[in-house]
């Protein structure tokens, strides 16, 4: 890993601890997980106070391919992943979240992702 790959790294783990310092989810309103590989998008709705997983969704799922397929790009793809997560998020009776970006700058496929999921119906 290069030295300025280093530093990118070692900046966004600051703001993720300073980010999970100030929020937590719970059953009733949990956490929206973002995380955004070079590839992909993954979205997760975490329960902190029980530590379980309570969605998934990924630009790579099956179960949901015609929203969250790379037709019209990255960005495309992270707006179905928005809805998707969204969609499964009414199924468990949650319509309030709190969304937690994980040190991502709110731009590009993240704002994408969160505009996808509230166009869904859910609440940040």
């Amino acid at each position: 890993m290069s030295n300025l790959a280093l530093k990118r790294k070692i900046r966004r783990e600051k703001i993720k601890r300073r980010i999970h310092k100030k929020i937590q989810g719970t059953a009733e309103r949990p956490r929206l997980v973002v995380f955004r590989s070079l590839k992909s998008i993954y979205a997760q709705l975490v329960d902190d106070s029980s530590h379980r997983t309570l969605a998934a969704v990924s630009s790579l799922s099956k179960a949901d391919s015609p929203k969250t397929k790379k037709a019209g790009g990255k960005i495309d793809s992270a707006k179905g992943v928005g809805q998707a997560i969204g969609e499964a998020a009414k199924k468990l009776g949650v319509s309030e979240v709190v969304f937690d970006r994980n040190g991502y700058l709110y731009h590009g496929r993240v704002k994408a992702l969160a505009e996808g999921a509230r166009e869904a119906g859910l609440k940040f």
